[in-house]
């Protein structure tokens, strides 16, 4: 037998196929299981920490009893909302007030726990009682100017209303004031004010021509005052007759303004 041969039936007997059987693993095969069974490890590990964390060391607390919900106890009075409370196994917890527009006093406007709450029986639920509306007296602004009397109403919690009027006080002053100065209303509340746009104005009739007695009695009539009848000379007719005025006719005027007249007398 050759030499070569009998060496190269040496090699071929060390090779196995890929199909062999055999128990040996390569490198990377090798590494893969140990990942897997230390990540196996792992998780049991955690998973028996998270059991003694949860069931030994922080246990959960015991389950509640029987829970109850919190009725409403709003505009109701405290005995109806003791009542109301000790019905669902509640109790009257802290009671403070504060006022109310349109809540009557001494009746519930709030309350903590808010109702439909679930509570634990003996729970106490703090209430908050309207002591009503707030009251004020309505401030004397008669005689004020406009502005200064909106500025008092205003800074008192009122609305103001404003009109005007006519009025013998000066132009821009309150006249009225409705509900009266010094009323106890209940808050928020309008005052209505009137506002004086001074006297009537009225027009200055022509009085020329007329006789000194009648034109006198028609200038008082319409609340005119005659200051001065003065006399100037003149010829004819015009004795005793209006022959100049002031002011002029069609003049608007205040009442009680005053008128000068001007008569025709001979001379003498």
């Amino acid at each position: 037998m050759k030499l070569g041969g009998s060496l190269e039936r040496r090699r071929k007997r060390g090779r196995r196929s890929p199909d062999d059987g055999g128990s040996r693993f390569s490198l990377p095969e090798l590494g893969g299981k140990v990942a897997a069974g230390v990540v196996g490890l792992a998780f049991v590990g955690w998973f028996v920490g998270y059991m003694i964390a949860t069931r030994v060391v922080f246990p959960a607390p015991p389950p509640p009893g029987d829970m109850f919900e919190v009725p409403d106890l709003s505009g109701v009075d405290v005995q109806t909302a003791r009542e109301r409370l000790a019905g669902a196994s509640l109790e009257l917890g802290d009671v403070d007030s504060i006022a109310h527009p349109t809540v009557p006093g001494a009746h519930v406007v709030g309350q903590s726990p808010l109702p439909g709450q679930a509570a634990l029986p003996g729970t106490a639920v703090s209430v908050t009682l309207s002591l009503g509306p707030q009251t004020r007296s309505v401030p004397d602004v008669l005689g004020l100017a406009a502005n200064q009397a909106m500025i008092v109403l205003e800074a008192s919690g009122f609305v103001v209303r404003a009109d005007s009027v006519e009025s013998e006080e000066p132009r821009g002053r309150v006249v009225t004031i409705t509900p009266e100065p010094d009323r106890v209303v209940a808050l928020p509340a309008e005052v209505q004010i009137r506002i004086s746009t001074g006297p009537p104005l009225l027009f200055m009739p022509m009085v020329l021509g007329l006789e000194e007695a009648e034109a006198v009695s028609m200038l008082d009539s319409l609340g005119f005052v005659v200051m001065e009848v003065e006399e100037v000379f003149r010829f004819g007719r015009d004795q005793g007759i209006v022959v100049e005025q002031e002011p002029a006719a069609d003049t608007e005027l205040q009442r009680g303004a005053e008128v000068n007249l001007s008569v025709g007398r001979r001379g003498g």
